[in-house]
């Protein structure tokens, strides 16, 4: 390997695997691996390995060991809570309200059921992407029979006013779901205070399994399965178990529980330390979201005029690991729609960057991560000022090459940087980092890397992919910095 840095900062995308999550889990793969339907002992022994995980997950929220529904996922959850919920209760209305910025998880079940026949109303949120209990209020009619509002926003970590908006809710006898997969184990969550019905929470994104999550339902809350076969989980989610990774979500929620007050302080101060450097040294960055009112882990950053995939392209060729805040479909590259709904400009939008820590990162991780971001963000600016409107493309099959390309020329006259590869030239046998450059000096930087042992996927020349559609650089960049949407 080029480097030997490896540094995770997408922790809100999903965790690593605790290791006594991995330990508690192992037996169940193997030795214990018993039908817990079955009525003989060696079947009763995951039955009740599924029932101590399921009162440790309870634990976790402060809930009853009964009102946990486990199913294979998040996205499992939300729809067994939205569309289970409203098929139980279709008769008393068909209005749901819920929030522009939810995940695609409630939004794309929320336009399912739009097609069959009920009325969604989505509501705005403002510049910080908090959603006015005014406006809750306000959209709330004669048959409205659901809310669904996120406890904490995936994409840029901010609080919403759940237990306002649930005191609303039970005002009017309306039932009300909150998505709280980033939250649950990342800071204090008691269902009681927040005065919801249903919530939906997920195990890989607190250390736990893949392919596991778990619904709440509050104890006489009406709800349909989604499938129908045996009786498995009170009769809502039928099939045979995921021994192994129920046993491996009990784990982890027992681990965050007894975690929670040593971690939270940590993630904040990792965050915080990003933001700052940040400020300090990129002065065109732009922090989104609350400055107060978000998860301790989540640090969203917009870059004026950039691909947030080339910056991430950038960090990952030198072992540090975020994520970005627009979504690529059809070859086309298109910002957040949480971003949107915020009215965050696109030039700033496309340019996101969302950064998420665990336990394990340290302060060492910043700073080695702001050394790497200030380069690259620099590196990439200067490219696009400079880079004529045709684009010189080089493809590599590793991203050990790519590296290994910027090492070689970082020392040369070349205007270069590397970038993501542009979609509709990206194949099986090439790897997402490219390296972009001009035109002109095409065959020169070809064959002194070919010289230097470094191989080449392809080449191509095309027209520039984002600049062409975005505002020129503005000088704030080296100027005055950006403030923050009020």
């Amino acid at each position: 390997m080029v480097h030997n840095k490896h540094i995770y900062l997408d922790h809100a995308a999903t965790t690593p695997i605790h290791p006594d999550v991995l330990e508690t889990m192992l037996p169940f793969f193997g030795f214990h691996y018993g039908n817990a339907s079955s009525f003989y002992s060696f079947g009763r022994k995951s039955k009740q390995a599924i029932e101590e995980a399921r009162g440790k997950v309870a634990a976790l929220i402060g809930v009853e060991p009964s009102e946990i529904i486990f199913t294979s996922g998040g996205t499992e959850a939300n729809n067994l809570a939205i569309q289970g919920t409203i098929f139980a209760n279709v008769h008393r209305g068909r209005h749901i309200i819920t929030s522009a910025i939810e995940h695609p998880a409630v939004l794309s079940v929320c336009s399912y059921l739009e097609q069959r026949g009920f009325r969604v109303s989505y509501l705005p949120v403002d510049s910080y992407g908090i959603v006015k209990v005014a406006d809750v209020k306000a959209a709330i009619s004669n048959d409205t029979i659901f809310i669904t509002i996120m406890h904490a926003n995936n994409e840029i970590g901010n609080l919403q006013p759940i237990a306002e908006i649930g005191a609303i809710a039970k005002e009017h006898g309306i039932i009300f779901h909150t998505d709280a997969v980033q939250s649950v184990g990342k800071i204090p969550v008691n269902v009681s205070k927040l005065k919801v019905d249903l919530m939906s929470i997920s195990a890989h994104k607190i250390y736990g399994p893949k392919g596991m999550g778990a619904l709440w339902v509050k104890s006489g809350t009406r709800i349909a399965p989604l499938l129908y076969g045996g009786r498995q989980e009170m009769k809502i989610r039928p099939g045979t178990e995921n021994v192994s990774a129920i046993v491996g979500f009990g784990k982890a929620s027992e681990i965050a529980a007894a975690t929670l007050k040593e971690n939270l302080p940590h993630l904040r101060y990792l965050r915080d330390r990003l933001e700052q450097s940040i400020s300090k040294r990129i002065p065109s960055a732009r922090i989104n979201g609350h400055p107060q009112k978000r998860l301790p882990h989540i640090l969203s950053v917009s870059f004026e005029s950039l691909e947030s995939l080339s910056i991430i392209a950038n960090l990952d060729v030198h072992g540090v690991y975020a994520s970005g805040g627009a979504a690529c479909t059809t070859g086309m590259i298109e910002p957040s729609h949480v971003l949107m709904a915020m009215k965050i400009p696109p030039e700033m939008a496309l340019g996101t960057v969302r950064f998420s820590f665990g336990w394990e990162n340290t302060g060492r991780d910043v700073d080695y991560t702001v050394d790497i971001l200030e380069k690259s963000v620099g590196r990439l600016y200067k490219f696009y000022q400079k880079i004529p409107e045709e684009t010189g493309i080089i493809t590599f099959h590793e991203i050990d090459h790519a590296k290994a390309a910027e090492n070689i020329l970082q020392n040369t006259h070349f205007q270069f940087s590397l970038i993501a590869t542009p979609q509709h030239i990206r194949q099986a046998y090439c790897c997402h980092v490219a390296l972009g450059h001009k035109c002109a000096d095409q065959d020169q930087i070809s064959t002194l890397l070919r010289k230097n042992g470094i191989e080449i996927a392809d080449t191509h020349r095309i027209s520039r992919p984002l600049r062409d559609k975005l505002p020129k650089i503005r000088k704030t960049h080296s100027g005055k910095r950006h403030q923050q949407l009020k």
